[in-house]
């Protein structure tokens, strides 16, 4: 090996094809090991929670079961949300979004449990498995040309007969064992040509877990928000409101039409629709209340949340505004504050 690399040696080369073969098997070598090591992080992007399943994994036993990121966020909304109160619009908006952070956490574990089983581990199998073999039998390849090179150049050396002879035979017996051993790596080597075509196959599974994940993750904000659309718009607009901008009085009414152009459009055509049909007949429907509502004048009706009243629209009415009655009490009600019912 040092008489090649100083020039002094003859060295056997590899037939091209097989020296194609060795290259695909290197690039696919590398390339499996940057999106694996990178689906690694995607899927689990705290450097310490890789650390601990790693070890977990070389020792044989199930890493302990912690909540992640989405899951915890989720308990602290909830938690939150019932400690400011379940009846106040903060509190229930927090609790809702928590439950959905923990829904998105429990997706989460699922597209890390499917992507880790139908990608991650075949990708795996073939750095730790066919490729080790692979390289194996390549170093093995690499001795058997070295005893091919060094053969050939006793034969040249050789000057007595006998001496001759004795090189001639063990130049054919080194040609046959590398020749051997060149079939076996090149059988092997041909076989990454199946290897692409099976990490293919997972790489659609891998695809079809992401999108299913997304999916979800989809739904539950679709629905979250829904659930949100319908919550008091002076709690949204308080929200909306700058810190540095003074606060001025104004009437509830205003406030309100003020803050419903801020509510999800879903929500709204759905709640415009049934308002607007209610105020164009002379009818009345029933609408369960959403949130407490204390009257600011007499005018107006004082509300409980989760009550069934009876509401109807008036001429001249403001469009914010339907007149409620429960028993003998009648007034004017924000409708934000109403769910309509069939």
């Amino acid at each position: 090996f040092t008489e090649e690399k100083l020039g002094q040696a003859e060295k056997t080369e590899l037939d091209a094809h097989l020296e194609n073969l060795l290259s695909k098997a290197e690039c696919t070598k590398l390339w499996t090991e940057k999106i694996m090591k990178q689906t690694e992080v995607l899927l689990q992007p705290n450097p310490n929670a890789r650390i601990e399943e790693f070890v977990y994994e070389k020792l044989d036993r199930k890493a302990p079961s912690r909540m992640n990121n989405p899951e915890l966020l989720g308990q602290y909304m909830i938690d939150a949300g019932n400690e400011f109160g379940p009846g106040t619009a903060y509190g229930n908006a927090l609790i809702k979004c928590g439950e959905t952070q923990k829904r998105i956490g429990t997706a989460d574990r699922e597209l890390i449990q499917t992507s880790a089983i139908n990608f991650l581990t075949p990708l795996r199998n073939f750095i730790e498995g066919d490729y080790k073999t692979i390289a194996k039998e390549r170093r093995l390849l690499q001795n058997k040309r070295l005893d091919l090179d060094a053969a050939k150049t006793r034969l040249k050396k050789a000057k007595v007969a006998e001496a001759r002879a004795a090189s001639e035979q063990e130049v054919r017996i080194t040609q046959s064992e590398f020749d051997r051993q060149a079939e076996i790596t090149r059988l092997l080597l041909e076989g990454i040509s199946s290897t692409h075509a099976h990490h293919l196959r997972c790489l659609n599974d891998f695809v079809e877990a992401q999108m299913t994940y997304y999916a979800q993750c989809y739904q539950y904000m679709l629905d979250l928000q829904k659930q949100l659309g319908s919550f008091p718009s002076t709690f949204l607009s308080n929200n909306n409101q700058s810190s540095s901008t003074p606060v001025q009085s104004v009437s509830a009414p205003s406030v309100l039409a003020s803050a419903s152009a801020s509510l999800p459009s879903v929500s709204n055509s759905i709640v415009t629709s049934g308002i607007s049909e209610l105020k164009s007949s002379s009818g009345s429907r029933k609408a369960r209340v959403l949130y407490d509502y204390d009257a600011a004048n007499s005018s107006e009706l004082s509300l409980l949340a989760d009550e069934v009243i009876t509401v109807y629209s008036i001429p001249g009415m403001d469009s914010d505004w339907l007149m409620g009655e429960r028993g003998n009490q009648k007034g004017k009600v924000p409708i934000t504050y109403l769910e309509l019912l069939n």
